[in-house]
């Protein structure tokens, strides 16, 4: 549960929020039975969120989407073709530095809003894209 003032310094400064979420989504990942084995991986090309091992072996690119309100657009709409396939080259570069070519994969995306009031909502998209 969030105090008033925590909520309040975290939709003051999109950074914090952003961090905030994603160590949500983290939990959410965890708790689901996966383990996390890079956060915000990158190189010039593009960059993944998180990058989880599930218990059967598969390799989850997540993308996590924070938001204080989806009243403009739905959070997973920011995910569009052009960022599927920057994350999908991204994915390529950490499967070959790491030489972990021939797992099975997946794309994910959670999105996680905390509105200025009530509850914060944490949505998962298995498989939401194949890049």
């Amino acid at each position: 549960m969030l105090l008033p003032w925590m909520r309040r310094r975290l939709l003051s400064d999109i950074y914090r929020l952003g961090r905030w979420g994603q160590k949500q989504a983290e939990r959410r990942l965890v708790r689901q039975g996966c383990r996390i084995i890079a956060r915000n991986w990158g190189y010039t090309g593009g960059e993944v969120d998180v990058v989880a091992l599930t218990r059967e072996g598969v390799l989850v690119f997540v993308e996590v989407k924070t938001r204080s309100s989806e009243a403009f657009a739905p959070a997973v709409s920011a995910v569009n073709r052009k960022k599927q396939q920057k994350i999908g080259r991204t994915a390529k570069r950490f499967l070959s530095e790491f030489k972990l070519t021939g797992r099975p994969l997946r794309f994910d995306v959670i999105t996680v809003v905390l509105p200025p009031q009530g509850r914060v909502e944490i949505t998962h998209y298995p498989a939401a894209f194949v890049p």
